[in-house]
């Protein structure tokens, strides 16, 4: 009887996390280009939807009998949906770096609340994303709302989905001329790969990561330099 309580258990759980996500993800398909680009305005007029999906991230902790995948799948949305409702909040604006809260970013700002704690956009991604569930593909994942940062993905990532997600994002990522300039002999780079480098070289260099996603074969000795960030809003 024991085992069929937890398993039970296992599953209302595993409906509750598919059914909120499938909140999420509407949302997303519907206000997100496939080429990232939010529709902000359009997107307040669902607000209390993405409230209803807010009310359940400040309901629920992962734990640790949830798999890798899924608790990395949860993180993400979480930051995500969080980054969106803050420049929901404070729209019209033209770049995120312009919401500011007693001198803090909006990266510093204590106002994501998960389990009944409430997180900082910068804890949630360096602490929980980058320390614990490391991937460097998680920069691909967790979305600045800036013309630079990889493009927001218009799903909601799953235990299910997230492999097979964070691969294609970064695929194309990597070979977007507009956020990477990629020839055999010079590469013009993200600054991405510059401010988390040692993300991207825990197993090679740089350049042997881009290789890993880039249609271009790079050279190994390839002259490397940065492009400068466009933190305007990545909106219509």
């Amino acid at each position: 009887m024991k085992n069929i309580f937890l398993i039970t258990i296992i599953f209302l759980t595993c409906t509750k996390v598919n059914a909120q996500s499938s909140i999420f993800n509407d949302l997303l398909q519907k206000h997100v280009s496939k080429t990232g680009i939010v529709d902000y305005e359009a997107f307040k007029t669902d607000e209390t939807a993405l409230n209803s999906y807010i009310s359940y991230l400040e309901k629920t902790s992962p734990t640790s009998s949830w798999s890798e995948n899924k608790q990395k799948a949860f993180w993400i949305n979480a930051y995500n949906a969080y980054t969106i409702k803050l420049i929901l909040e404070n729209y019209p604006l033209k770049s995120i770096m312009d919401i500011k809260e007693e001198d803090k970013t909006a990266w510093k700002i204590s106002f994501a609340k998960v389990g009944g704690t409430t997180y900082t956009l910068d804890y949630i991604e360096h602490e929980i994303l980058r320390k614990t569930l490391f991937d460097p593909k998680i920069h691909v994942a967790v979305n600045c709302a800036s013309g630079s940062c990889p493009k927001l993905g218009n799903i909601a990532f799953t235990e299910e989905n997230i492999e097979a997600t964070l691969e294609k994002l970064m695929q194309e990522f990597v070979n977007d001329s507009s956020r990477n300039d990629l020839s055999k002999d010079k590469v013009q780079i993200s600054s991405i790969f510059d401010w988390f480098q040692d993300d991207f070289t825990k197993n090679g260099s740089v350049i042997e990561y881009l290789n890993t996603y880039s249609k271009t074969e790079i050279n190994p000795n390839a002259k490397i330099s940065y492009l400068k960030y466009d933190w305007s809003l990545n909106s219509k």
